[in-house]
């Protein structure tokens, strides 16, 4: 008799998971797949959105798209999960799986910081960049702070690449002399793992007059005299405020019991939790690595491997491995990429592609490539 297998989350990791097990098992591959949104989007595409350069209806790849043999994808959202009797309620009923594997990502935690919701705008959600799209046209003088506002947060360039696209806008609006830049960031180099392109961010940002905040994070802001705090009690004053939210792994997944400090622990090289037959992976895990995409998807490859390989009675896989490469946008249409290794040696480390427009079209067949085998176009 197949296995049941439900997977949560339709993202980087939920989506790659289930389209090699439908490759390799085909019809009985036994997956559902369960999200309670109706689209993907690609994590850098908010960048596209918040700048203009893409529409919201543009980036979204509905999941209406995902059709593969042997894998249903549910829309449904997620009320519960026991952990122990691998049951999955949602608001459309019970599912029982023999094998559960939570991909669920990473949510934003807005009340996680004072006068966030209120007074602040995030580029975090595709709503977030969306309303920050409409806002950024009419901002012409002041200070724009590009504030993180808790460590781990998804995507680590993503705040620096925001800083530099945004000097890019303003440079084309004719605004730029008019306005202050600063980037608010917890770590105390912008790639903490990659001192060369941490060097290389640090460069643009002088280059371009970006003023760069380490180690401090925005602990509160204060719309009403239009304030930022940081942890250390300073306080930065700001006419336009782009954030980073807090994450934390989604209610429902605290709920159930599987999380400690925050996340679910996984063993780094199989992705199993402590409950048998349940593996978690992604944004949601604490696993040693970013949470970033690529790190989901190689993830959810070593999972699906070991799930073929029970159905299949092959070998087990090695191992999750923790690499992955990101690519950083420095502005002026170039693009870099670091190659990262979180999980072979002592420490983590990262080597550093300078910015080319070769590496534009790389990150476009990234895009493309995955948005083929996942959406079938």
């Amino acid at each position: 008799m197949a296995s049941r297998i439900v997977v949560l989350g339709a993202g980087f990791g939920g989506l790659e998971l289930a389209t090699i097990l439908s490759e390799r098992l085909g019809d009985g591959a036994g997956v559902t797949l369960i999200d309670q949104g109706d689209a993907f989007v690609f994590g850098y595409s908010k960048l596209d959105v918040m700048f203009g350069r893409a529409t919201p209806a543009e980036v979204r790849l509905p999941y209406a798209d995902f059709v593969k043999p042997g894998v249903r994808l549910l829309r449904e959202t997620i009320t519960a999960i026991d952990p122990e009797a691998r049951r999955v309620t949602t608001d459309a009923g019970v599912h029982e799986a023999d094998v559960l594997v939570v991909s669920l990502g990473a949510d934003y935690d807005f009340d996680a910081t004072s006068g966030l919701a209120a007074g602040g705008n995030e580029f975090y959600s595709t709503a977030g960049a969306e309303r920050l799209g409409d806002l950024l046209p009419a901002f012409t003088r002041g200070r724009a702070i590009v504030g993180v506002c808790g460590a781990p947060f998804k995507c680590p360039p993503a705040p620096s690449e925001a800083a530099l696209l945004l000097h890019d806008y303003l440079v084309q609006r004719g605004v730029r002399e008019d306005c202050e830049i600063s980037l608010v960031m917890p770590f105390g180099t912008p790639v903490p793992p990659s001192p060369d392109t941490s060097a290389a961010l640090l460069e643009a940002f002088a280059e371009r007059g970006i003023e760069f905040v380490a180690g401090h994070r925005v602990s509160s802001l204060e719309p009403d005299r239009s304030v930022a705090v940081l942890d250390d009690g300073a306080e930065m004053p700001y006419d336009l405020f782009l954030g980073v939210p807090r994450h934390r792994a989604p209610e429902v997944v605290l709920e159930s019991g599987m999380a400690e400090d925050g996340y679910v622990p996984v063993d780094s090289r199989t992705l199993e939790t402590r409950f048998p037959g349940v593996y978690a992976l992604g944004d949601v895990a604490t696993v040693g690595v970013p949470k970033a995409g690529v790190f989901s998807e190689g993830a959810a490859r070593v999972v699906a491997s070991a799930l073929v390989a029970q159905a299949q009675g092959g070998d087990q896989p090695a191992g999750y491995e923790g690499r992955g490469s990101c690519y950083v946008e420095f502005g002026a249409g170039r693009i870099g990429r670091v190659d990262v290794d979180f999980l072979s040696g002592p420490k983590p480390t990262g080597t550093f592609q300078e910015p080319s427009r070769e590496l534009v079209a790389e990150k476009q067949h990234f895009g493309a490539s995955r948005r083929a085998r996942w959406f079938n176009g």
